[in-house]
């Protein structure tokens, strides 16, 4: 499905976490080692001494899988990790490889110690992945050619390289494929804090003056997601210079921010209807996944991988076996009497 952009901005998809059109120039604003990258302690200190060690071995470092919710820098750490190791980085995506001659194609032209990034691999055909598992564990891999009776089949020997898959729904990945990743890291949501920091140094490379608690601002309201606060730095960033002085201030962040429809917990007007329409229409829950996607008249997909995370950490929803349940943090957050499903059987 094909989105049109209009110059308006499209206040429905400013905190999605997809990358959108006009995240196309954020790649100025990644970190490129492991020092300049923010957040995640925990996977950064272990991926530190991993990469060291195999620096020390003169080996490539092992297949990694980098897993987590959209936006909080996978493709980034892997272009880090190809940084430290001072190799090189070829990209693609699980969709993006049709055909099998697809994959041959780029793991023949590695070379020594590069790393081949897939995103999205989750969605890599089934019949692909046997051709990964014997490059990934032999660095070798076997080509058919011809068929029936004279068909041949050619060993060929691969460089010694890294895999680094990324993906959103790691339970979706078949078991032989998961096992065979030496390095597991799951990439959490970022406080309000680390994205303070994200902003101010993203503020600093676009040439945007902007004072402490006016970073903070857009860092709260940002969904724990770094690719939301780069994009909204960037709105903000516009009404700084149109409507002010050219620096954002917590005010001004704040008046920028609550017309772009985004509250100061970061829910945005998807989310609120979300919320009412459980409220309203279901008295609170529980409320199918595909019934509440046919009643905001969204896909139960983007529901469940864009939306529903976020409401769930900050305790807005729960999901329970007969599903989606509204809590009493979500009608005070709305202003609204609580009216469980609970007091309503009563």
């Amino acid at each position: 499905m094909s989105i049109c952009y209009s110059e308006e901005i499209n206040d429905d998809l400013i905190t999605t976490t997809a990358s959108l059109p006009e995240d196309n120039n954020e790649g100025s604003l990644r970190p490129k080692s492991i020092n300049e990258y923010i957040g995640q302690e925990k996977a950064k200190d272990n991926l530190y001494i991993f990469i060291q060690s195999a620096k020390m071995r003169n080996e490539p470092l092992d297949h990694v899988l980098l897993h987590g919710p959209p936006g909080l820098g996978k493709t980034t750490l892997a272009a880090v990790i190809a940084n430290e190791m001072g190799v090189n980085m070829r990209i693609t995506s699980g969709p993006a490889i049709e055909k099998p001659g697809d994959l041959v194609a780029m793991l023949t032209n590695l070379n020594e110690g590069d790393i081949l990034f897939v995103d999205e691999i989750h969605r890599l055909n089934r019949a692909y992945e046997e051709i990964l598992y014997p490059a990934m564990e032999d660095y070798a891999i076997d080509i058919i050619l011809g068929k029936g009776p004279s068909a041949n089949s050619i060993h060929l020997d691969l460089p010694r390289f890294t895999l680094i898959g990324a993906t959103t729904r790691s339970g979706q990945l078949t078991a032989p494929l998961r096992d065979r990743f030496g390095v597991s890291l799951r990439l959490e949501l970022y406080s309000p804090e680390e994205l303070q920091r994200i902003v101010e140094r993203s503020a600093g490379i676009l040439n945007v003056k902007i004072e402490k608690e006016g970073a903070y601002e857009i860092a709260s309201r940002s969904r724990g997601t770094p690719r939301i606060a780069n994009r909204l730095l960037r709105r903000v960033r516009d009404y700084a210079l149109v409507m002010a002085d050219g620096i954002i201030s917590k005010e001004l962040a704040d008046k920028a921010l609550s017309a772009l429809d985004v509250d100061h917990l970061g829910l945005d007007a998807i989310d609120r209807r979300m919320l009412k329409s459980i409220i309203d229409f279901y008295n609170g829950g529980p409320v199918g996944l595909d019934t509440l996607a046919a009643t905001i008249n969204e896909e139960a997909v983007t529901i469940e991988d864009v939306y529903e995370p976020y409401l769930l950490q900050k305790g807005f929803i729960t999901r329970t076996p007969r599903g989606r349940c509204v809590t009493r943090r979500a009608y005070e957050h709305l202003g609204l009497d609580f009216v469980g499903q609970q007091q309503i059987e009563l």
